[in-house]
């Protein structure tokens, strides 16, 4: 069985705590010799500990919204290589989004990990690592992931705006707060948990994920199709709209609740 966790908001609170009861959880799927893994919007850097952790070693994960997919590799420092990796080019989006943000600020992930951004963003986003730049140093980068959070929206008022700009040939998901992910065309974390089945030769029957925010919609409509599309009950409507099943909050350790049933 192939199962995909999201990490904030399904696994960790926003304290970045995993009760006791949800890695006791996690650790007796691993040990049934399920291929468990995580599927985030992180990057590879702020994923890997969470990953650590929980003592998880699946033979792959998903990054930076399906964007990067990381191999188990024993001959690399973290145990881990970089399987597939996705890119696009951000100039075209981040003028756009300038243009209707202007108070916004931006990060942009590289092909390694790295992020430049205009200004500082929460630490468990894009790790301590980084390097701050005027707005032009953005523009030629290969990017596999851009970030935005405008302070100046609520979350529902960023989505409108986001979706009056009209988006074209990339992928996005708007997050709780006003916070904006945004991935090459066509890539999310669906896409790349589809090769990693693939890949494993796991039935889609055989398929269970588990997350909270609207970037985690694909993966849950995806795995719903066939296998188990879980939403925790915290999540925004259009979320749970998604999702073919509903677990209990993050406070009620949902993310046990699904894996105590397999």
């Amino acid at each position: 069985m192939l199962i995909a966790l999201d990490i904030d908001g399904t696994l960790l609170d926003q304290n970045g705590v995993i009760t006791d009861v949800v890695a006791r959880a996690v650790s007796r799927i691993q040990d049934l010799g399920h291929e468990i893994t995580l599927a985030t919007g992180r990057s590879v850097a702020t994923m890997m500990p969470v990953l650590n952790e929980l003592e998880l070693t699946p033979e792959y994960a998903v990054c930076s919204n399906g964007a990067i997919t990381l191999r188990r590799d024993a001959t690399e420092p973290s145990g881990y290589r970089q399987e597939y990796v996705e890119t696009f080019d951000p100039k075209p989006v981040l003028i756009t989004l300038r243009r209707h943000l202007a108070n916004a600020r931006f990060a942009v992930e590289d092909t390694n990990g790295y992020f430049r951004y205009t200004d500082q963003f929460p630490d468990s986003s894009i790790g301590h690592g980084g390097e701050q730049v005027e707005f032009e140093g953005l523009l030629e980068m290969e990017a596999t992931r851009v970030v935005v959070i405008s302070p100046d929206h609520d979350m529902e008022e960023f989505a409108r705006v986001v979706d009056d700009m009209g988006l074209h040939r990339v992928s996005y998901a708007v997050g709780w707060t006003a916070w904006l992910d945004i991935a090459p065309d066509g890539v999310n974390k669906a896409t790349a948990l589809e090769r990693v089945r693939e890949n494993l030769n796991i039935p889609r029957d055989r398929v269970v994920v588990i997350g909270d925010g609207r970037n985690d919609i694909d993966m849950l409509e995806w795995a719903g199709a066939h296998g188990r599309g879980v939403a925790m009950a915290h999540s925004p409507e259009d979320v749970l709209a998604a999702a073919s099943e509903v677990t209990t909050a993050l406070f009620e350790d949902g993310v046990a609740r699904v894996l105590d049933s397999i």
